[in-house]
């Protein structure tokens, strides 16, 4: 199976989100592509998040009739700090056949030679650029080397969108409507559970 993963806090996630997965699911022939919603990434350690369990919730509301889209809690099930690398090589262990694709966009093509092990993040997946709003396109820089064993990059480049997680915790917080930016069912969870709300209340939504 060709698998895409695309990891993520997902706090909360977006139709963004969604759009970025189905475009490198058809540029890529990905059969399948898996929303993993990311524990304690390394690089926002420290930082408050959601608990888990409401992001993998909302996450799942979000792919639900989606056949090609599944959450998987790889990382959420482990102990943190969640290294990619360490996340594809269990991914690999457990889907040895697969051809494995790893989502990222071109801002964090940047950053990637600082990961862990970026060159045997390559050789386990393919890497997927994608270009976003505000980003450079990738073809305008040097590529990092990732060594002779590395997969060749693809690219894909996805509509405009300007929807951000963090925007909508934002607009959440102040009482504002975050309706055709979320799947309706996780607007309704976030409402149902109180997420991202200050105490001051949220006014009701218009028809």
């Amino acid at each position: 199976m060709r698998l895409g993963l695309f990891g993520g806090t997902f706090d909360p996630i977006h139709l963004g989100h969604l759009i970025l997965a189905e475009q490198c699911r058809e540029a890529c022939g990905l059969e399948r592509v898996w929303f993993i919603v990311a524990g304690e990434p390394p690089h926002k350690r420290g930082l408050a998040r959601t608990p888990v369990a409401h992001r993998l919730e909302m996450a799942r509301l979000a792919v639900a009739g989606r056949s090609a889209f599944e959450v998987s809690d790889v990382e959420a099930v482990r102990p943190g700090p969640h290294y990619s690398v360490e996340t594809l090589a269990e991914v690999k262990r457990l889907r040895p056949d697969d051809d494995l694709f790893f989502l990222i966009g071109a801002d964090s093509l940047v950053d990637l030679p600082t990961w862990r092990e970026p060159g045997r993040i390559a050789q386990l997946a393919t890497i997927v650029v994608v270009n976003r709003p505000g980003v450079e396109e990738v073809g305008d820089r040097p590529l990092p080397e990732f060594g002779p064993d590395a997969q060749p990059l693809q690219h894909v480049t996805i509509p405009p969108i300007g929807i951000a997680s963090h925007d909508l915790r934002g607009r959440l917080a102040e009482g504002r409507s975050v309706r055709y930016m979320v799947p309706h069912a996780v607007e309704a969870y976030i409402d149902a559970h109180a997420l991202y709300h200050t105490a001051k209340a949220r006014p009701a939504d218009g028809a």
